[in-house]
């Protein structure tokens, strides 16, 4: 399989099948990335048509172009990289070099979450819970996002934070949303350090939460961070007029709020 960007270049495929693997992964991360890439493409490598397809995806190195993006996710699929069966998802469900296909998305973040892969588990939980081309079913997103969670994945930590917070697919505990949000939060996620803050101020533990909402602001990107802004200002309103209505995880340390590090 050949590529525009290997035109003229086909030193650069002769000299990949004399590296070593670390000599490959310093072409593949040097000033000239982009031609190695599409080189290591062509040669059939499984992981430069998955990494080519993403530089494709966001024009990084190379002109933008999503149809041609989708076409190496199919052959990397092909050559069995589970993480571009994920891509392909990504692609069926958002019509990224193709038409939007929601079945066909369900069907390749399966593929890649049976083969126990974080993110496809995360992304096929997501799908589950708000309904977007398949039939909601709570329960299926609490336990893809479970999957995905257990190997520190931090989106999926603070989804399950809010499964739990408000029972989707799962009876309601606070305490265990507690404890998901905070794993969320120290793992660098700025929208698991907001709901673990949100949930600290919830509890009427003030000044924890205030620690965990500034370290949200600073990891978070607009225009999250606005309406992050907006929605503290709401929140630290009603909590002032409205005592503490969940259940108190006050005497465990699920509930400390130790300020980050």
């Amino acid at each position: 399989m050949t590529t525009p960007l290997c035109a003229g270049e086909s030193w650069r495929v002769a000299a990949l099948t004399m590296m070593d693997r670390g000599a490959l992964s310093e072409a593949l991360a040097g000033e000239n990335a982009a031609q190695w890439v599409a080189a290591a493409a062509a040669c059939g490598i499984a992981e430069a048509r998955l990494r080519l397809g993403r530089m494709l995806l966001q024009g990084e190195g190379v002109a933008k172009d999503h149809a041609a993006a989708f076409r190496q996710f199919q052959a990397a699929a092909a050559d069995g990289a589970i993480e571009a069966h994920n891509m392909l998802g990504r692609c069926y469900e958002n019509g990224w070099g193709t038409a939007v296909d929601y079945v066909l998305a369900a069907g390749s973040y399966r593929f890649a979450a049976d083969a126990e892969l974080d993110w496809a588990q995360y992304n096929l939980g997501h799908m589950l819970l708000s309904g977007s081309g398949v039939v909601r079913d709570a329960h299926a997103a609490f336990f893809w996002y479970s999957k995905a969670a257990s190997q520190r994945h931090s989106r999926a930590m603070s989804l399950l934070g809010r499964c739990y917070e408000n029972g989707w697919g799962c009876a309601s505990d606070p305490c265990q949303a507690l404890l998901w949000y905070r794993r969320s939060a120290r793992s660098g996620y700025f929208r698991g350090a907001f709901n673990y803050a949100s949930l600290l101020l919830e509890n009427n533990n003030r000044r924890s939460a205030q620690l965990w909402y500034v370290r949200a602001l600073e990891n978070a990107p607009e225009p999250a961070r606005t309406n992050m802004v907006t929605a503290w200002r709401l929140q630290e309103k009603r909590s002032k007029r409205v005592p503490a209505m969940r259940a108190s995880c006050s005497s465990s340390r699920r509930l400390s709020g130790n300020p980050p590090p």
